[in-house]
């Protein structure tokens, strides 16, 4: 399947298996094609060091290594956490909501070299390659799109293994036992493939690599204070922290208390069902902190009105829609909903499990007067007027229905 009209191809490449084998890939197959490679960090811990030594020696033309962990923080993972957004009830969107961002920063390489094509590594099976792809049509609809997998002979990781072995790929501590595919950033450290695939297997101890077993976790509590400013976390333990500083710590006490292990069997946007399991430790604290503060502050509408949009945002982010209205707008509406939910929340970090040990907001709704069993000032006679005409709906409804309500035969 020679090519003749590419000239240049950028690459989303992580220095890891499927990427690395797709640089000489793409040169066997666009014949006199370059190949630029990019590498977007959001705090994956990879060695970049020796990345781009890696990618050369693939066939690569250069790296180019974007720091965008700041941006990433500030400007996807907090909006994300003020939305409240759970996929499926459960999987708090750490890779899904990276691949916006990395897709962006590729696109801006891509038109910055003059480039033809843009290329990832994502397979046909997988959700990332909707939000590889949703990306470039979003941000350069004209840039062609090329998708190894979706069109190569290599059907496995063993079979992708062997052809890095046949043309000298650098494996790194990648092998046929060490067959777990993972993805880590800032937020997360996600776990597929291997034993994994059998979701009647329970994951290994040695699977985890962020967090402690709850088990191994201290054995008293540790005592933390969270504040937020209009739903966005700013302050840890009194201290004031930038964004990317602030989610730091929070892993660490996190990842010491056995806190944000997720195993989840989830719906992909192709439609089949697969299973992951997940590292998000400070991400669980900040999601729990802040529905405990909303509770304070949201009135019974918004709140359950954002309860139901919360779910449209985690689908929305999910299935890849991260740069289009649906998602713009949504935040708007959150933007608002959140203008108030500002305060402090202070948890107790136990053995896997976090307790909320206090609250307090100066837009707080909760009356302590009203709200008392004591003496207050609320009036409660005035609830049988109130439950009258609530419940008039009701009343009509069964008197008509048994032929009791006044002035009917």
């Amino acid at each position: 399947m020679k090519q003749l009209t590419i000239k240049k191809i950028v690459l989303a490449y992580s220095g890891g298996l499927d990427t690395s084998i797709i640089i000489p890939w793409l040169k066997e197959n666009y014949e006199g094609a370059e190949v630029v490679a990019v590498c977007v960090d959001v705090g994956q811990d990879d060695d970049f060091i020796g990345m781009e030594e890696k990618a050369k020696k693939s066939g690569a033309s250069g790296l180019y290594i974007i720091d965008a962990k700041e941006e990433f923080v500030k400007d996807y993972l907090f909006p994300l956490l003020r939305a409240g957004a759970q996929y499926e009830g459960k999987y708090l969107l750490g890779t899904s909501i990276a691949r916006p961002l990395q897709a962006k920063c590729q696109v801006d390489v891509a038109l910055k070299e003059n480039a033809d094509a843009v290329a990832h590594g994502c397979t046909g099976k997988g959700n990332d390659q909707v939000r590889f792809e949703l990306t470039y049509k979003a941000l350069a609809p004209q840039l062609k799109v090329i998708a190894p997998w979706r069109v190569w002979d290599i059907y496995s990781r063993e079979q992708a293994i062997a052809y890095a072995q046949k043309h000298n790929i650098p494996l790194g501590n990648i092998s046929k036992k060490n067959i777990y595919s993972r993805d880590c950033n800032i937020w997360h450290l996600s776990h597929e493939g291997g034993d994994l695939e059998n979701p009647e297997n329970r994951p290994g101890e040695d699977l985890f690599i962020l967090t402690k077993s709850p088990g191994e976790a201290p054995d008293s509590e540790t005592i933390i204070t969270i504040g937020f400013e209009s739903g966005f976390p700013v302050t840890l333990n009194g201290e004031r922290l930038p964004p990317l500083a602030l989610l730091t710590q929070l892993n660490k006490l996190g990842s010491e208390n056995g806190i944000g292990r997720a195993d989840v069997v989830e719906t992909r946007v192709v439609g089949m069902k697969s299973r992951g399991v997940y590292e998000t430790p400070g991400g669980t604290i900040l999601l729990y902190a802040l529905r405990e503060l909303e509770m304070l502050t949201l009135d019974s509408e918004c709140l359950s009105l954002k309860q139901r949009l919360s779910i449209e945002y985690a689908r929305a982010v999910y299935q890849g829609k991260w740069f289009t209205g649906l998602r713009e707008s949504l935040d708007a509406l959150f933007q608002k909903m959140c203008e108030y939910v500002t305060g402090t929340v202070k948890l107790a970090l136990y053995k896997g499990n976090i307790i909320v040990a206090g609250r307090t907001s100066p837009y707080s709704l909760y009356s302590e007067d009203l709200a008392s069993f004591g003496e207050s000032s609320y009036d409660h006679k005035d609830a049988t007027g109130f439950i009258n005409l609530y419940g008039l709906p009701v009343r009509v409804s069964a008197g008509i229905r048994k032929g009791m309500f006044p002035g009917m035969k």
